[in-house]
């Protein structure tokens, strides 16, 4: 076969502007998540409960990309989350399964509104491996992260919480869930370690990607200490934060999909034959995956401009939130052109790019759909 699309894109550093840390972690990613993250092991761990191999989970932990973002007074590299986005795009252009985004964005909660006590106990142990995750979507499925149901109570030296949380990503395996609720009127953000939760506290949810595992938290009879609470008069700004954070990383991990379907179908029409000839040299297919591909190569500058730019005031959050825009757009075609290019083949679940079109639906359904994020840059920038 030919060059991938993939693969001219990646022989060109400079084309997207990648730091020097960004190109060895890209290039480090790319070889691990290729040689442990095949198709045949994703489609493996999709009966699987825990959704992820315990093994190469503990291999991640030893590269130490949990620690990119985490400064070294914790135990971390000291590197920016921009860091994290090579790592993130590698492990999606090959569906790799595991904690690792959840992790890393409960990490930049405790970084944005934990209490000193809080960072200098958790942030070495999440680097050294233990799984965390966020509870912070609820039923009305909003985006806008301080609308918030779920309440706190302090009742003594107790908090006692109530309401339910959807979308908690690997809360089964998580050692630490940090929660949003209201607390006094006004957004608190409140740790609750396993032990903590009741039986049938979690409940798993049936979301179309399959690769994913999440999680109903019932929250009523739940009560911490009150040392658990985080900052409260930093939650609102760490709400807005970790939104863009997870909109970030989300685009990351939807630009690697976008790349991997393209790959996987320009490699189907370069060997499937209708009427003697490859159906690739065909122009109402040869021009739909050209179009993939330009979306793809718009998505992957933009993820990267927003990565450099993101600590950036204004800027920052221009940056990615059209990066996260591209990123849903480039993915949703590009695989929506594969399941049409591979026929009745690719109305089934056996057609891979099945599983590149629910990620896409996935993403949008947690950080905010391509619509959503250009309507507030329309608010930002007119």
């Amino acid at each position: 076969m030919t060059e991938t699309f993939g693969a001219a894109i990646d022989r060109d550093f400079g084309r997207v502007g990648l730091s020097e840390e960004q190109a060895d972690l890209l290039e480090v990613a790319t070889n691990f998540c290729r040689e442990k993250s095949s198709i045949e092991s994703v489609r493996e761990l999709l009966m699987d409960d825990r959704g992820y191999d315990a093994g190469v989970w503990r291999e991640i932990v030893e590269l130490g990309w949990l620690a990119i973002a985490v400064p070294e007074d914790y135990g971390g590299v000291g590197l920016s989350i921009a860091e994290v986005v090579p790592v993130m795009e590698q492990m999606g252009t090959a569906m790799m399964a595991s904690p690792f985004l959840s992790t890393t964005l409960a990490a930049q909660a405790v970084l944005a509104a934990g209490t000193d006590a809080q960072k200098e106990k958790l942030l070495p142990k999440l680097t050294a491996g233990a799984v965390a995750t966020l509870a912070l979507m609820e039923g009305d499925g909003h985006w806008d992260l301080s609308k918030i149901s779920a309440r706190a109570t302090i009742e003594g030296d107790k908090v006692s919480l109530s309401g339910v949380k959807h979308l908690v990503c690997d809360a089964e395996a998580a050692d630490y869930i940090i929660v949003s609720v209201l607390m006094d009127e006004a957004p608190a953000l409140v740790l609750v370690e396993k032990e903590a939760l009741p039986s049938g506290a979690l409940r798993r949810e049936t979301v179309i990607d399959e690769t994913k595992r999440s999680f109903t938290l019932t929250l009523n009879g739940v009560s911490v200490e009150k040392s658990a609470l985080f900052e409260t008069g930093r939650v609102k700004a760490a709400l807005d934060h970790l939104h863009l954070v997870g909109s970030l990383l989300s685009a990351a991990e939807t630009c690697g999909g976008a790349k991997a379907v393209i790959d996987y179908t320009v490699d189907y029409l370069q060997t499937r034959k209708q009427f003697g000839k490859t159906i690739g040299s065909y122009q109402a297919l040869k021009h739909p995956t050209v179009d993939a591909y330009l979306q793809y190569e718009q998505a992957r500058s933009h993820l990267y401009a927003a990565a450099h730019s993101f600590g950036d005031q204004g800027t920052g959050e221009i940056a990615t939130r059209m990066a996260k825009a591209t990123a849903d757009t480039a993915l949703t075609y590009a695989s929506d052109r594969s399941i049409q290019f591979h026929g009745g083949f690719g109305f089934t679940y056996d057609c891979d790019a099945q599983l590149y079109r629910r990620r896409a639906a996935w993403h949008a359904a947690l950080y905010g759909d391509a619509a959503y994020h250009r309507k507030r840059l329309a608010d930002l920038l007119f």
